[in-house]
């Protein structure tokens, strides 16, 4: 059901490019005030507009595994 997820709140998230080659969403979780997390045009994810320097796919999963949710 995770996984499942994970794939619905991707394409939700991909399926919104703005025209700088950036997708947005806003995240938060119970221990954190709300953030921006991006994809970068070079694939990693950034985070309040600083990269992180890893793969975003692999952020959000990991966000989303210790129980962060996104909006799109």
């Amino acid at each position: 059901m995770k996984k499942l997820f994970f794939f619905a709140v991707l394409s939700l998230i991909l399926s919104c490019n703005n025209d700088d080659g950036r997708s947005c969403t806003t995240c938060s979780s119970e221990v954190t005030a709300n953030f921006e997390l991006c994809e970068e045009s070079n694939g990693t994810a950034s985070v309040n507009g600083e990269n992180t320097g890893v793969q975003y796919d692999i952020y959000i999963y990991n966000l989303i595994e210790t129980g962060v949710s996104c909006d799109n």
